[in-house]
């Protein structure tokens, strides 16, 4: 579990890892579709996230399903995930 560490221009790959105080500048952050990552009192400044391999394929899907005429359905996942709970 990284704590309390300065990331600084690295790729880093998120699937299962816990990051606790850490501070992320100008990074790489990949999600490949594993486990979720959990992420307490970070911080991100200029960060590019990027959603490789199940992630990737899962996002194409959802273009997919959105080019087909189910726009009102991708529309709902999107609302989902920013409704604050």
């Amino acid at each position: 579990m990284p704590s309390d560490t300065i990331y600084n221009h690295e790729t880093v790959v998120l699937d299962g890892e816990v990051f606790d105080g850490c501070e992320f500048r100008d990074c790489r952050m990949v999600y490949n579709g594993g486990e979720p990552p959990t992420f307490s009192q970070c911080r991100f400044d200029g960060c590019d996230w990027r959603f490789d391999e199940a992630a990737g394929r899962t996002l194409a899907y959802l273009k997919l399903v959105w080019s087909v005429g189910q726009k009102a359905t991708v529309q709902g996942l999107i609302k989902e995930v920013t409704v604050a709970r």
